[in-house]
């Protein structure tokens, strides 16, 4: 149920609202998230006053900010208090409304924009990445792997480190409340955030980060996946500490990697840090998270080839709690109906 609002914080909002390019800036932003520059091209007003507007949004609790690089994004809320009174007020508005229908087309033209951009860098690389595909299991196979370990949900918050292209947020947008992934690319940031408005996968968000410092509450997550992610890191064991962090008690954690392999091109030309993750090792670092091992999954590449071949490794690990809760709540239940 949604958090009642005191009556200063609902004054605060229904006034930051209150205005005509407040307005249109909430109807825009329930779209997805946009910066103060694309917003200042889609309202045709000048980076001062958006910023002015944006501020007092943000101040009301009804708009988000974040920063990835020295660019400022802007979303409508989802966590303050104010949330669902932004909502409210975005549903009351008619979208037939003409200039509500002008900005639509303007923000269309720049996600479209963006869009290209952002396919034309993903072209660019897209050989490299091929070439890492080729040596593996079929990444249909990996996937649905993947996603029979996450499981069928629904998630409120689902965690994707080092989202990358933002795929595995593609993946599980059906099973989320909501979706957030987090990357230091600021490049790939933007392949994967036109991925996801092309897809019209408004429940999912992509955010600049540190993997080692993540900017998220203790305990909010309901699953964390790592796709390909460790093998690029200098300390993996912090990041999966962190991971549990943010894990919620009974909270999964879905990690795939290549297990360990001999190729040692990966390292001179794709910058991994490991040749494959050790699956001794990786027990240890989930014991450094405080979280518990449930299945480890090797998948077999298909022979075939000249090239030497990879495994990936697919672990499921759990963050411990949920169930002595469960077990003590059923024990008072049992207690209370002996007594009646």
């Amino acid at each position: 149920m949604a958090k009642r609002l005191t009556s200063a914080q609902l004054l605060a909002g229904l006034k930051a609202a209150g205005e005509a390019t407040r307005l249109r800036l909430l109807a825009l932003l329930a779209e997805g998230e946009l910066n103060v520059k694309d917003l200042t091209r889609i309202l045709g007003q000048s980076q001062p006053r958006i910023s002015r507007h944006l501020k007092l949004l943000a101040e009301a609790g009804l708009v988000e900010r974040f920063r990835e690089g020295s660019w400022v994004y802007f979303r409508l809320a989802d966590a303050s208090p104010g949330a669902g009174l932004a909502r409210r007020i975005v549903s009351e508005l008619d979208p037939d409304d003409p200039v509500l229908e002008r900005d639509r087309a303007q923000a269309g033209q720049v996600k479209r924009e963006r869009e290209a951009a952002a396919q034309a860098y993903f072209k660019a690389h897209a050989a490299q990445w091929d070439r890492i595909r080729s040596l593996h299991l079929a990444e249909e196979q990996v996937e649905a792997a993947m996603l029979e370990a996450l499981g069928p949900g629904p998630f409120d918050l689902l965690v994707d480190l080092g989202t990358g292209t933002g795929r595995v947020l593609e993946l599980v947008s059906q099973r989320v409340r909501r979706g957030v992934g987090i990357d230091i690319n600021r490049d790939m940031l933007a392949y994967a955030r036109a991925r996801l408005e092309h897809g019209n996968r408004g429940n999912c968000q992509v955010r600049q980060g540190d993997l080692y410092n993540l900017a998220l509450e203790d305990g909010c997550a309901d699953a964390v996946v790592l796709h390909q992610v460790l093998h690029y890191l200098d300390n993996p064991e912090r990041a999966l500490r962190e991971a549990g962090r943010i894990l919620k008690p009974g909270g999964r954690l879905v990690a795939v990697d290549f297990a360990p392999h001999e190729l040692d091109f990966l390292r001179d030309e794709h910058a991994h840090r490991r040749l494959g993750i050790d699956a001794a090792q990786f027990s240890q670092w989930l014991g450094s998270a405080g979280l518990r091992l449930s299945r480890h999954t090797e998948l077999e590449p298909e022979p075939g080839g000249e090239e030497r071949k990879l495994t990936v490794s697919l672990w499921l690990a759990r963050k411990p709690g949920v169930r002595r809760a469960e077990h003590r709540a059923a024990s008072d239940s049992l207690r209370a109906e002996r007594v009646t």
